[in-house]
């Protein structure tokens, strides 16, 4: 069992220091994992010593703080933080409200997200609604005086406008800046209010990468919402997803189970159930590793120890390890069998079809890794991705959850394996060194940033699409619909013009500015003597 997550505290540990969580690396996918050495991890969160000589990354001989190798960037082009996430999980919840402690600026997501929260709510046949989240809209007086007293009215208003059952205060960095002391206003109005007030420390500088905030709304919900004293259901599972389709409860229901869908579009008693339930598992290790770790040391539900449902090396073994939590070996066999051959003449026929074809992915770690699988499944030959960031091991360091070894033992190498923080200004050298067809995209703002480089995008919005069995032949023929306009992204290209220098556009490294930062003061200094003359 790894180290003990501690509830007590309101704050949770960045990944960067919890997991070794890197944002920029190249090189080849066999060579990151060698270089993560997840077992080794695994061994030093279970609080053993990992022997000399055994460590991957950066770390000397037998030293205990080993870190893993990471390029280091000097630009930073776009991003999002742990209070979006934040923004997009807690605010997600039906019956619940967050308060943004902020100035106005850090709800701009909220449009963008009040969208998606709708479209996951008419996925999951829920009643559609609106975003029910507040800003106190901190001004310059607050910065200077304070603005306690702002938040206490916004938990007032809350509660008479809504009557939520919790109500979640999320910290900006604007907020961390001037030191205001969220855990004891939410200590002090909870009586007044009569329901859970739960602080999230989110502010945007915390952490390097956005990963961090799926952490934090976790770490809240365990605390303050997840029953401590549960009555067992022994048909119930808890997913852990975003705003993806229903398709869980087809994969899982011959198996005798229903899903509970936690953390985005559910409600307060969803959130309650957690510790009722019989397994956790996701469809993603990064989103939900933390909470299924919580949920297994703290309340005794067990996460499912097995590769993410892609493929048919992923969904075989994932539905093994919940067969023989449940005790339903036999059953389960059976439908994986029939599964197989269901699906397999529509897979062979997509193969047909695929011949020849190369894709790429660009979209979070784990997630990239489930995709990568099906693409290969299909036929579609895959040399290269980019992933926004990498967790050499997940908090759980459960044994089978390495999905990264997952995807280069059952599916091959990626010779061209990026990690960059969705940095389109490195796409021209990335697209350069492999060819590609079309590119699946999870973060959509990038899909447009690929459509100006003549390569087909597929925009990902919903993230449960290449999940089981059904998820090939699903993800399959969207992707014959993206081919189709291949030729429009060609026309599209020569008539676009990209906003990066001549001598960029011609460079093969996306990490030359890493590897070579002289470039930047040289090109600095010859500016300023310019402008000088």
């Amino acid at each position: 069992m790894a180290k003990k997550i501690n509830l007590e505290m309101t704050s949770v540990e960045n990944r960067e220091m919890r997991l070794g969580t890197i944002i920029a690396w190249d090189g080849a996918a066999s060579d990151l994992v060698k270089e993560s050495d997840y077992e080794g991890r695994k061994e030093k969160k279970k609080g053993n010593d990992i022997p000399k000589g055994k460590q991957g990354g950066c770390c000397g001989n037998g030293s205990k703080a080993c870190r893993l190798c990471e390029l280091k960037t000097p630009l930073n082009q776009q991003t999002m933080c742990a209070n979006a996430i934040v923004e997009c999980q807690i605010g997600n919840l039906t019956d619940c409200i967050l308060i943004q402690h902020s100035p106005i600026g850090c709800a701009a997501d909220n449009a963008w997200f009040n969208l998606a929260f709708k479209m996951g709510l008419t996925r999951r046949h829920k009643p559609v609604q609106n975003l029910k989240i507040f800003c106190t809209n901190l001004l310059e007086k607050d910065m200077v005086f304070g603005a306690s007293d702002k938040l206490r009215q916004a938990i007032r208003d809350a509660k008479e406008r809504f009557a939520p059952k919790a109500i979640f205060i999320s910290m900006a960095c604007a907020t961390a800046i001037i030191g205001e002391d969220i855990d004891s206003i939410a200590d002090e109005m909870e009586p007044e209010v009569g329901v859970p007030i739960i602080p999230l420390h989110c502010e945007g500088f915390r952490s390097k990468h956005w990963s961090t905030g799926f952490d934090i709304s976790q770490h809240g919900v365990a605390q303050k919402i997840v029953k401590r004293n549960p009555k067992k259901q022994k048909d119930l599972i808890n997913i852990v997803a975003l705003w993806g389709t229903d398709y869980f409860t087809d994969i899982l229901k011959p198996l005798g189970l229903r899903v509970n869908y936690m953390i985005d579009c559910a409600n307060y008693d969803e959130l309650a159930q957690a510790s009722e339930a019989v397994a956790t598992s996701t469809f993603c290790h990064t989103l939900g590793s933390y909470m299924a770790t919580v949920l297994e040391q703290h309340f005794g539900v067990p996460q499912i120890d097995a590769p993410q449902p892609y493929g048919f090396a992923g969904t075989d073994a994932w539905l093994r390890a919940i067969a023989k939590i449940v005790g339903k070996e036999k059953e389960t066999e059976e439908y994986i069998k029939s599964e197989h051959e269901r699906v397999m003449p529509k897979i062979l026929e997509l193969r047909e079809k695929f011949k020849g074809v190369k894709g790429f992915v660009m979209t979070g770690s784990a997630y990239a890794h489930g995709l990568i699988s099906v693409l290969r499944e299909l036929g579609i030959e895959v040399d290269g991705s980019v992933v926004f960031h990498h967790d050499p091991v997940y908090d759980g360091a459960a044994e089978n959850q390495n999905s990264l070894k997952h995807l280069v033992d059952n599916y091959g190498d990626i010779p061209n394996y990026t990690v960059s923080k969705t940095q389109a200004y490195q796409l021209p050298q990335v697209f350069r060194r492999v060819k590609t067809d079309f590119v699946i995209i999870r973060h959509q703002g990038l899909a447009p940033e690929a459509a100006k480089l003549g390569i087909p995008a597929l925009a990902m919005g919903d993230e449960h699409i290449p999940v089981g069995y059904d998820g090939m032949i699903r993800t399959g023929e969207i992707l014959l619909d993206i081919l189709a306009r291949k030729r429009f992204n060609q026309v599209l290209q020569r008539h676009v013009e990209l906003p990066y220098t001549k001598w960029w556009q011609s460079q093969d490294d996306p990490f030359i500015l890493s590897k070579k930062p002289e470039i930047l003061d040289k090109a600095l200094s010859a500016k300023l003597k310019k402008k000088g003359a």
